[in-house]
């Protein structure tokens, strides 16, 4: 096996994906112990900082865990789902991602709370109304995700993080089609639990809670994440 870099695609993230694809294909199981370090280096080819960048990652993302002594257990297995709606490289950036939102958009939703409007709260609740009549629809409503959140970050009355959401767009795009998607696969209740998070965010918002908002962003976002990496639990 080698690795051939793509465009503009890091050899980390690659391996990441090709790491991540045997886990889910089912070539290692949860409980199963990966390769050494030197035996991904043989195997793919590539450097040791790339195969630690690699492991790293998913050991963020709590795909596996390290026993001390031990080596290296998958402990978690995706969604197939999740390969079918995303391109394996692409995963660790979707992921990355995420992380980025939970920072940025847990402050947005604060200071919103604190500072949104007549208007601010209409945006939010025209994007929240659109998500929930898509969800229970069965539809995929990723345009009207993008339009929640960006309706809160320009709530914050900050102009910057509205900005900061629109330079990530593409990303955040396709984090959301990934998530949403994988919901769209399972129960009515997981659509359900989705729409209570944006309402309990936005709840917060209009009763000027700024805790509550930030606490509800980040659940939010928190669980979105998990419903990414972990396709046994019903989250």
């Amino acid at each position: 096996m080698k690795l051939v870099p793509g465009r503009k695609e890091r050899l980390g993230d690659q391996l990441y994906g090709q790491i991540l694809d045997q886990i889910i294909a089912g070539t290692y199981r949860e409980g199963d112990k990966l390769p050494s370090e030197s035996q991904i280096c043989q195997a793919f080819q590539v450097s040791r900082p790339t195969v630690r960048e690699a492991l790293m990652r998913l050991h963020a993302d709590g795909l596996v865990a390290t026993r001390q002594g031990s080596g290296t257990f998958v402990q978690k297995r995706p969604s197939g789902h999740l390969t079918r709606l995303a391109p394996v490289s692409d995963i660790a950036g979707i992921l990355r991602c995420m992380e980025v939102r939970m920072a940025l958009e847990d402050r947005a939703a604060g200071l919103a709370a604190e500072r949104r409007g007549a208007a601010d709260l209409d945006r939010i609740e025209r994007a929240l109304a659109a998500l929930r009549s898509s969800l229970e629809a069965g539809a995929v409503p990723v345009q009207a995700d993008y339009d929640f959140h960006r309706a809160v970050a320009t709530a914050s009355g900050n102009a910057l993080f509205a900005e900061m959401l629109e330079v990530l767009h593409e990303t955040i795009h396709q984090s959301m089609t990934v998530a949403l998607g994988i919901t769209h696969t399972r129960s009515k209740e997981r659509a359900r639990r989705v729409i209570e998070e944006h309402e309990a965010i936005a709840e917060a918002i209009q009763r000027r809670d700024a805790e509550g908002a930030s606490l509800a962003m980040r659940y939010h976002l928190h669980r979105a994440r998990q419903r990414v990496t972990d396709g046994q639990r019903e989250l």
